[in-house]
């Protein structure tokens, strides 16, 4: 059994780890400030499955909190940190890019300095497909030039992995960052597309589509993500970046239409134009996943929005139409 400390562990992925972890028998402690970015309630909601767990320890705290982190690595002694805090979201970020360096930088900086002190056996990172920017060549494989990200927060993202690299560079701490391709599933924010549409739709609500539909993402579901993070947490091996995606590509387009299909509801398109910081397409090269992790994604787009739906209906619309909330 090991100890894996998870930031933003309240979150749609990290508490999705949690609770693959704990279902194997690993000790989980999670760590996240319950931003209010998105309701409190969800985050609770997404905790619920964990809470009643003897070897769960949830800590409300902020990754920039030098004396807390250092206190956690103590007490706790984690062998393994699964890295999920951040500011989300490209355009949000434009908005504020100097509160998306502080959290997304030097948050993650306090955290490599914590680990690195305390011996942690594997660093694993969330980085992001956004990294990639306007790269023309696809699929995006981890050898890509990424020096021009064009949003702040694909830049934290960047930086996150330099200076993951130094830390490991400097003291042999094992780092494995990931970059994730549009993760989907229950439990994902409300602010992202496929979760916003699927209720916009469902209410009978216009949806705000920027561009023609043409622009592209390689949904990954979140069980596919999951299995990834977990074979990544027990294979230490140096510093590594591996790619976690579905590794096909589908149109905001035919995104939209499958939501309609499994709603049975039609969508009303609010056509705007395309925003800055988003980036026309993106696509993952997995093989070296694959060879290093024995990662292989299963879910395909279809049964992926079948199960989100699903989840949809039962935890979030059902609720709201009782009278509960969102």
């Amino acid at each position: 059994m090991q100890t894996c400390l998870i930031t933003g562990g309240a979150g749609f992925i990290g508490s999705h780890v949690a609770d693959r972890l704990l279902a194997r028998g690993d000790r989980v402690v999670s760590l996240d400030n319950i931003d209010p970015f998105y309701a409190r309630e969800i985050k609770e909601r997404n905790l619920s499955s964990a809470a009643g767990n003897p070897s769960f320890r949830f800590v409300e705290g902020d990754i920039r909190d030098e004396s807390l982190v250092a206190r956690l690595f103590e007490e706790e002694k984690p062998d393994s940190v699964f890295h999920s805090a951040a500011r989300a979201g490209v355009r949000p970020s434009i908005a504020d890019p100097l509160g998306y360096e502080d959290v997304n930088v030097r948050g993650t900086l306090v955290l490599l300095e914590a680990a690195r002190k305390a011996g942690v056996r594997h660093f694993v990172f969330a980085s992001s497909s956004s990294v990639y920017g306007e790269n023309p060549k696809v699929p995006f494989s981890e050898d890509d030039f990424v020096d021009h990200p064009i949003s702040p927060y694909a830049a934290t993202k960047k930086a996150g992995e330099l200076i993951a690299y130094t830390v490991h560079h400097l003291s042999g701490m094992p780092v494995t960052c990931l970059r994730f391709f549009t993760v989907y599933g229950p439990r994902q924010r409300p602010d992202l597309a496929i979760h916003k549409f699927t209720r916009l739709i469902d209410e009978g609500q216009p949806i705000p589509v920027f561009g023609d539909g043409s622009t592209s993402r390689d949904y990954t579901y979140i069980d596919d993500i999951v299995d990834g993070v977990v074979r990544a947490i027990d294979r230490p091996d140096g510093y590594k970046i591996i790619n976690l995606g579905e590794s096909t590509t589908v149109t905001l387009s035919e995104m939209i239409a499958e939501i309609e299909r499994a709603l049975g509801k039609k969508a009303a398109i609010d056509r705007q134009p395309l925003q800055p910081g988003d980036v026309p397409r993106t696509y993952a090269d997995v093989e070296k996943a694959r060879r290093l992790l024995g990662y292989e994604p299963r879910t395909p787009f279809r049964e992926g929005i079948d199960r989100f739906v699903a989840w949809y209906r039962e935890t979030v619309a059902a609720p709201t139409a009782a009278g509960g909330k969102r």
